[in-house]
């Protein structure tokens, strides 16, 4: 009987996580983050296999700031730290940033869950934080576009 009990609070508890949009959009992007990973795992550095190819490279020619960031990617989930650098520089700053986003939806999802009457202050900080996370991490990539422009 307890288990039945606790088998129907479970259920209760994963109903309530798909009628909350903030929580159906931390559990998109966490898997979305997940995917990204997955397929840092899968593909090996070791050859050029890589089923999404730079479009930039291709048309012109001349690797752009975010080339080689699948093959950075590929080799920070091994641990080869020093050889995802000389791939791209910016790799590890933008590995970063999706391990910390993967373990912000989890954190926020789950303090969401709990204090449901706290969550639109919680969804400020998860904005600002989040927000302020992407600028930092992204900042070169930024840069490289305002530079384009101006």
């Amino acid at each position: 009987m307890a288990s039945f009990r606790n088998n129907s609070n479970l259920n209760r508890y994963f109903s309530g996580l798909a009628k909350e949009p903030y929580h159906i959009i931390n559990l998109t992007l966490a898997g979305v983050i997940i995917a990204v990973m997955a397929y840092s795992g899968i593909f090996s550095p070791d050859g050029d296999k890589y089923p999404v190819a730079c479009v930039h490279e291709k048309i012109t020619g001349q690797p752009c700031i975010s080339c080689g960031i699948s093959h950075s990617f590929s080799l920070i989930v091994r641990g080869r730290i020093a050889e995802a650098y000389q791939w791209n520089q910016n790799g590890m700053r933008v590995f970063l940033f999706f391990l910390s986003q993967l373990v912000f939806r989890i954190d926020f999802l789950r303090l969401s869950v709990r204090r449901p009457e706290s969550r639109s202050q919680l969804i400020i900080y998860d904005s600002v934080a989040s927000g302020l996370l992407f600028l930092i991490s992204f900042w070169p990539f930024i840069m490289n576009i305002l530079k384009g422009i101006i």
